[in-house]
């Protein structure tokens, strides 16, 4: 057989979803859209249908014994994907709670059938026939009927000319051994998850026949403009594409005297570690960081995870920020996933064609992590730094770090190993006053200042000074 069918992909038109099930769904496909109470199925098939029908390619949307055509409208309608003049034209609600009183299953199936049939849609959607089961399960008599309603049901699925869906309530794939299961294309699951004071909402592809879909569990979030998914970053040797990071490009900090003691700056596409106490000035040399690329051609992005943009925004930022050469994102908000908030980052990059990122802080972005991702804080910093230099973006990360004055530490949370160059900031104590001072502890394959040299901050600028050693040989009475 040497002539291969080409199957059509269809956009589902909810955001991230193409991207999981390997392009969009399979036309003429059968797919299971299950999961458990409330996490987002009927929204999820509206959303879908709503996109996708048209005059010439006509919905059928059946309830069985879930929520009513007017009460599940009535709230629907609240989406902006919903468009009531498709209904009743492009798209056709019908209820069969009514025949399914009797107990009759045939009858249900022969009026599903007539349906299809004189209606002669593209998209078959089924929603709830979960229930009718479980509805059985607690009466007992019938159940063997019902089974049988629901493999009928599938089958009947299957032969139509049609995009079909079963939508019901299941707890896990791994509980359900429903002869359905084996029949269907494609399985879409869904739930919720309650982690201490948070909630997450999840979605996996467990089955796409003929396309490879994207693999694992991703968050999702229901929000005003309904359905948006994040597919969760998967480090590829594909995500490089053709960029060489060899060192040779070297990034200027806007410090002149700090690229000196780096080895002539930093090598572009490294991941820098800018670590210190509080008021240190790392949020000062990060916009100077930043406010260079400017000046370099290089547009930036400044993700805000601890302060708010009016706290952050130096008068030397906000003016970057209103050239639109700077993109701040505001990630404040809690319960956040790290595949959420690397969405809106590579977002905010690829459309201002940044070169620069700065995170601010780690310590933030840990706190807006949703409390079940903190756990696996290590592992999304790991997947954010190489998703975002694999970019060939240079990335500024600042890290609060208490100073101890008698342990040196690189790293509050272990993850200094994923730093490509580290800067530390401290305060050291000298004739009873506290001095700022700087180093440069690491920039890999690169030789770099071994000294700790002091610095000072006026307005806007880190300005660096002379060797601590230099200090020392004036009070000693040694020549420096």
């Amino acid at each position: 057989m040497s002539n291969k069918v080409t199957i059509r992909r269809l956009a589902t038109g909810v955001p991230g979803l193409d991207d999981l099930l390997g392009g969009g769904l399979p036309e003429f496909s059968f797919n299971l859209l299950a999961g458990t109470p409330g996490s987002g199925k009927t929204t999820l098939a509206h959303q879908i249908m709503f996109s996708l029908a048209n005059p010439d390619r006509r919905a059928l949307f059946f309830t069985v014994l879930g929520e009513s055509p007017l009460k599940m409208l009535r709230y629907q309608q609240q989406f902006p994907f919903f468009d009531i003049s498709k209904v009743n034209r492009s798209i056709k609600f019908v209820n069969l709670a009514a025949d399914l009183l009797d107990g009759d299953f045939d009858r249900v199936l022969g009026r599903i059938a007539q349906e299809v049939q004189s209606f002669s849609p593209s998209l078959v959607f089924v929603d709830s026939f979960r229930s009718v089961v479980q509805s059985a399960k607690a009466k007992q008599p019938g159940v063997s009927g019902l089974e049988h309603f629901v493999q009928q049901l599938g089958i009947q699925m299957t032969s139509w000319q049609a995009t079909t869906f079963l939508i019901g309530e299941y707890l896990t794939p791994e509980a359900e051994s429903s002869p359905v299961f084996t029949v269907a294309d494609g399985i879409i699951w869904m739930s919720q998850l309650v982690h201490r004071d948070a909630i997450v909402r999840k979605i996996q592809v467990v089955k796409m026949r003929g396309q490879a879909q994207s693999p694992g569990v991703h968050t999702f979030r229901i929000n005003d403009g309904g359905i948006e998914v994040f597919p969760r970053a998967l480090i590829k040797s594909s995500t490089t594409g053709d960029i060489r990071i060899s060192g040779d490009k070297r990034l200027s900090m806007g410090v002149p005297a700090l690229d000196e003691m780096m080895g002539g700056g930093l090598p572009a596409g490294y991941s820098l570690l800018l670590v210190g106490p509080s008021g240190s000035g790392k949020t000062v040399l990060a916009t100077q960081f930043l406010a260079e690329g400017v000046r370099a051609g290089e547009p930036g992005v400044i993700a805000a995870f601890e302060k708010s943009p009016n706290q952050l925004l130096s008068h030397k930022l906000t003016k970057l920020v209103e050239s639109g050469q700077v993109g701040v994102i505001d990630t404040r908000t809690l319960d956040l996933s790290i595949d959420e908030i690397l969405h809106d980052l590579v977002a905010m990059i690829t459309r201002m064609k940044a070169k620069r990122v700065v995170i601010d802080s780690l310590s933030g972005f840990e706190l807006a992590l949703a409390s079940v991702f903190r756990e696996d804080f290590r592992e999304a910093l790991y997947r954010l730094v190489a998703v975002l230099t694999g970019m060939g973006v240079t990335v500024l990360m600042t890290a609060e770090l208490e100073d101890q004055y008698t342990a040196l530490r690189f790293s509050s949370y272990g993850n200094a190993f994923l730093a490509d160059a580290i800067i530390m900031q401290r305060y050291v104590e000298i004739a009873g006053q506290f001095k700022r001072v700087v180093s440069v502890v690491k920039v890999r394959a690169s030789a770099h200042s071994k000294d700790i040299r002091f610095f000072d901050i006026e307005g806007d600028a880190l300005l660096i000074g002379e060797p601590l050693t230099h200090y020392q040989g004036i009070l000693s009475g040694r020549p420096s």
